[in-house]
């Protein structure tokens, strides 16, 4: 063996890592693992230079090194933790012991639970005691032996025996030994394709490396599953077991391969060197060994992690989750930090990717409740790192994960949070800033996209599970963002449920300007009067808010919905002298029980004598929307239209004048209504050149003539007195009808002077309504002088009536007359059939014989005495087979 000339020099990775293999290794490098020392040069050798390192071994806090000159060293390992949550190890040597050999000491494998140490040298495996280094008495020992691999998945099920799987110096052979404290037994032998290299086993399967490839065989089925080609002429042969029924491979292109028992591979492989010689797994880190440097990969990205220079290493093993490496002279250790701390270090490089691949990959080391604890922690941590960087989509979605407590966030925002708030934030803290000036430094636009996020993540949680016990801190965080950014969504928050704190939020509403939002939160406190107060002093120019144009009608609206009778009322002048047509609806458009209930009318018309249009107003609504049968409304509306039609034509001539729009109303009003008093009107109407409205009153009194009077010759308008006879006889029966007209046409034909235009209406009248006259009497009226083309359409309609009257006539009576021969018919027959009565006979009512020749006879036959059927009035039942005749 050559002379080693220097002991291998530990120093941490430098910032820029070494390249492999002409491969530039990862830039973002991570401190996952220091290299200390655990067992130096002086310990195993003093000051003899011959004897160097072939092989080591580690179980619990024994430490064995077996060496090239054949001597087992047992030494005692001490650790000792360190602040930085790394650690240090003292090794204390307890003896060491010469086999008896002039070979190396190949390799070492402890049995624990045998208290057993493996020992192959000079192809012999022996059995040594674990503490005294001494050879079991018995002297078994397994001969011929290349290389051994033990099964840490055993299939024997006997737990005082281990199962040893070596490559046998037989060609092309693999052996399986059980092991025992004293003694061994050869299990099975298996041939294999090519000469094995290397060894690891599973169960019953063996990962082997042979001469041009690595395969996965099943000693019990003797199955061989081919995995790819290496030649072992250029590199050395790397065969690991990782897992249950999993192992690493040292592959082409220096690439770590993984593989399945199934020859499959479900992790993506790792980038190492070409010239690794040795690799061990200390989840969730592959660690490769090369002639100059160990290398640490990440098993969830598969990135290089970490480089740590280390010359003339020829050992890489790992013991339970202990990680050796070693040279020709001394024994080192990979104490890992802890993950929590290397997850920090990531965070704190703002590499958030890596941190919570790595924070997922150590669930299967912690457990559950603690990591569910450290991993929300950490993605509330990556969360406000990536706020930091405005990378909102992902911060919020690394918030919801991590069940962020938002106020959290909401503290970032200078005094967002309530006065009355008691939240502290984290400690430690999830982050490095004081507020939000600090992570943007003053940055406006970057202060402006936070808080437009912060008002999209709140809005998004405050109906969430999220939310449950901070409502108050999130709605009235969210109630000032909208204030100051005059969002259109602060008027959505205040009209819906929330929480906002009532006095917080005033005041900032107040700060802003937003008046109206202001009496919203007053309304959702249940403070109507503020709220109110508030409004009307808006719309009064007392203070100024362009939150809504139509702020009056919106606080009518308000009123008229608001069970407050005493606010209502307060207000009622305010809103009448506004407007009279809109106030007023705060009477009447409230809900019909209230207005039935809580406002009585006639109230309301004594508030409303001093607004005479809102007044109007009011009783159309009693007596057109509600249609109430009082006497007193009705009368009321009448004379107010009335005064209303006498203000707009002072001492001007109706006649011919299109009536306005309150006039008709005034008309409609005395045709439709039946309730007012007809008499006070018509003293009222009497002399106010209103003719028409005087004519529907003198009807209404039945006086027919001098309504139809007025209408024909004061106003001459023939097509109204046309309607005053549809409009009085609607509903009545035909007589009624026929007085009308017949009165309408005596007025047209009148004796006097000859007025053509009451010809032309006569005649108009007649043809028009044809059906409504007696055509007799008609021509008896009518002049002699008229022609009969002139009333042609009169009297066809007339005549077509005779005619169908009379042959509605004859139908009628030639069906009679059917009837009447029908039931003579029946009466011939029934008395030409004979009747025989005796008495034997029984009455088919009373069941009792007749005493006499006095019956009535039924059409179905039945035969009953006079009294029975005087007393009956249905046929009685035809009489049984049985009957008696």
């Amino acid at each position: 063996m050559s002379r080693i000339s220097r002991e291998p020099t530990v120093r941490p990775a430098p910032c820029r890592c070494p390249t492999l293999s002409g491969r530039p290794a990862d830039m973002m490098s991570t401190k996952a693992f220091t290299l200390v020392s655990a067992v130096e040069r002086e310990l195993l050798v003093g000051d003899k230079e011959q004897g160097h390192i072939e092989c080591v071994e580690c179980c619990g806090k024994n430490l064995y090194v077996g060496t090239s000159d054949c001597i087992v060293y047992h030494f005692l390992l001490e650790e000792r933790a360190q602040p930085a949550g790394t650690a240090t190890f003292s090794a204390t040597k307890q003896l060491h012991r010469h086999l008896g050999f002039r070979k190396p000491v190949s390799e070492l494998r402890a049995a624990s639970a045998l208290n057993r140490l493996l020992v192959l040298c000079d192809n012999s495996i022996t059995l040594v005691n674990m503490m005294s280094l001494e050879p079991v008495p018995s002297g078994a020992r397994i001969k011929g032996a290349v290389a051994l691999a033990l099964n840490e998945n055993p299939v024997s099920g006997d737990p005082f025996c281990v199962e040893v799987c070596i490559i046998s110096v037989k060609r092309r052979t693999i052996q399986v030994f059980l092991v025992y404290e004293d003694r061994v037994q050869i299990v099975r032998e298996v041939s294999t394709p090519e000469q094995p290299l290397a060894v690891a086993v599973d169960g019953h399967f063996l990962c082997l490396a042979l001469t041009t490839q690595y395969i996965i065989l099943n000693y019990n089925t003797g199955v061989a599953q081919d995995l790819f080609p290496y030649c072992s002429d250029e590199k050395r042969p790397i065969v690991k077991r990782i897992g249950r029924q999993e192992f690493l491979l040292a592959g082409p292109g220096g690439l770590g391969m993984f593989a399945t028992v199934a020859g499959i591979s479900q992790r993506a492989p790792v980038h190492w060197s070409e010239n690794v010689i040795g690799a061990a797994i200390c989840f969730p880190y592959v660690i490769a060994l090369d002639n100059e440097f160990i290398t640490v990969h990440s098993m969830l990205d598969q990135q290089q992690k970490q480089t740590l220079p280390f010359k003339e290493g020829h050992i890489l093993q790992d013991f339970e989750g202990r990680v050796i490496v070693a040279t020709s002279k001394g024994v080192y250790i990979l104490v890992p930090l802890p993950l929590e701390k290397q997850i920090q270090d990531l965070l704190a490089s703002r590499r958030v990717e890596e941190a919570l691949v790595l924070a997922k990959g150590a669930r299967r080391n912690i457990p559950k409740e603690k990591f569910q604890v450290m991993y929300r922690r950490i993605l509330q941590q990556a969360g406000f790192i990536q706020f930091a960087q405005l990378q909102f989509l992902e911060a919020k979605e690394l918030f919801r994960s991590g069940q962020l407590d938002v106020r959290e966030l909401i503290s970032l925002y200078p005094f967002l949070l309530p006065t009355s708030s008691s939240f502290t934030r984290s400690h430690p803290p999830l982050h490095e800033y004081a507020d939000l000036n600090q992570l943007t430094q003053g940055d406006q636009e970057k202060m402006a996209k936070c808080k437009r996020f912060l008002m999209s993540y709140l809005n998004e949680v405050r109906s969430t599970e999220v939310a449950n016990g901070y409502k108050e801190d999130i709605d009235t965080a969210l109630l000032k963002l909208y204030a100051e950014a005059d969002h259109d969504s602060l008027l959505d928050l205040l009209v819906t449920e929330n929480s906002c704190l009532l006095t917080d939020s005033a005041a900032w509403l107040e700060k802003h300007k937003k008046y109206f939002a202001l009496g919203l939160l007053y309304h959702y406190n249940n403070q109507d009067a503020a709220a109110v107060q508030l409004w009307v002093n808006i719309v009064n120019g007392d203070i100024h808010d362009s939150t809504r144009s139509d702020l009056y009608e919106y606080v009518v609206d308000f009123l008229t919905y608001s069970l407050d009778q005493e606010l209502v009322w307060k207000y009622a002048d305010w809103v009448l002298q506004k407007s009279e047509e809109v106030g007023v609806q705060v009477f009447t458009r409230r809900p019909l029980d209230e207005q039935q209930n809580s406002f009585n009318p006639d109230s309301i018309i004594t508030c409303l004598k001093k607004y005479p249009k809102a007044l109007v107003k009011y009783l159309e609504h009693l007596v057109i929307d509600r249609r109430l049968q009082k006497e007193e409304y009705h009368t009321h509306l009448a004379l107010l239209y009335l005064d209303e039609v006498l203000q707009q034509r002072p001492g001007a001539n109706s006649k011919g004048a299109e009536a306005t729009e309150t006039q008709a109303k005034l008309r409609h009003l005395l045709q439709k209504s039946d309730l007012y008093r007809v008499h006070f009107l018509i003293d009222r109407v009497r002399g106010a050149d209103l003719p028409m409205e005087s004519a529907i009153l003198h009807g209404k009194l039945e006086e027919h003539e001098e309504a139809l009077r007025i209408l024909v010759h004061e106003l001459q308008d023939f097509s109204a007195a046309e309607d005053y006879c549809l409009w009085r006889s609607e509903g009545r029966d035909p007589p009624y009808r026929q007085r009308l007209f017949h009165t309408l046409l005596a007025m047209y034909l009148q004796p006097g002077p000859s007025v053509p235009e009451l010809a032309v209406a006569a005649t108009d009248l007649l043809n028009h309504h044809a059906a409504e006259f007696d055509a007799a009497h008609v021509l008896q009226l009518l002049p002699g002088t008229w022609s009969v083309q002139l009333l042609r359409p009169f009297l066809t309609g007339a005549v077509r009536d005779s005619v169908h009257a009379r042959r509605t006539t004859q139908v009628a009576l030639g069906l009679a007359k059917s009837e009447n021969l029908i039931y003579k018919y029946d009466k011939m027959k029934l008395k030409g059939s004979s009747v025989r009565l005796s008495d034997k006979k029984l009455c088919q009512m009373c069941q009792n014989p007749f005493r006499e020749p006095v019956f009535v006879r039924y059409p179905n036959g039945g035969l009953v005495h006079t009294h029975c059927a005087a007393g009956r009035h249905t046929n009685p039942s035809p009489p049984g087979p049985g009957a008696r005749t």
